[in-house]
């Protein structure tokens, strides 16, 4: 296999761990994904480079669950800093394997990572209506904390919010949006 193989192969595992008919209506993301997969995370509150590392981690996950040598993880796909669609599905993975599992309801990784994506103001990217330079610049404003302090145009939005959410690591950020989430 080609690293670029290794590559896109990474890129389809990472996309069914999020695209469904549930949460794409049969429409394809993958111009969108496949930015975000482009575009590095950068990040100016310490704590969120954890949410890097569990992007970069996410790599040697799938090499994992697909039985791929970690040296060749390391030498193909690890090759790069996390990228903003690496970071998301990650968080997305965390937060429904670590916060919010319910063997009663399901998987919902799809759930919390379309909800990042809608908050983000870009869920009408779909294939057909994708405009690079528009979710550009939504990246720069989400990386450079260019968004409301209660977090609409960021990854979460929490309606009573305890601090500016500028201001906040993305991990309180999901923590505050879900305790407004299971307070419904």
């Amino acid at each position: 296999m080609t690293p670029d193989e290794l590559k896109n192969t990474y890129f389809e595992w990472m996309y069914q761990l999020v695209c469904n008919d549930k949460y794409t209506k049969r429409l394809s993301y993958r111009k969108l994904l496949m930015f975000l997969y482009d575009v590095p995370f950068a990040y100016t509150i310490p704590m969120d480079a954890n949410r890097a590392e569990d992007g970069t981690d996410l790599r040697y996950r799938f090499g994992f669950e697909n039985s791929y040598d970690p040296r060749l993880i390391t030498d193909t796909i690890d090759d790069k800093p996390c990228s903003v669609l690496e970071m998301m599905v990650a968080l997305a993975s965390r937060c429904e394997e670590h916060i919010m599992s319910d063997p009663d309801i399901g998987n919902r990784t799809g759930q919390w990572f379309w909800g990042m994506i809608a908050n983000l103001g870009l869920s009408s990217m779909s294939d057909a209506r994708f405009d690079g330079r528009a979710v550009q610049e939504v990246m720069k404003d989400f990386m450079e904390h260019r968004y409301q302090a209660n977090g609409r145009g960021g990854l979460f939005t929490v309606k009573h919010s305890r601090r500016d959410m500028r201001e906040t690591d993305i991990w309180y950020q999901m923590c505050w949006y879900l305790d407004e989430v299971l307070e419904r």
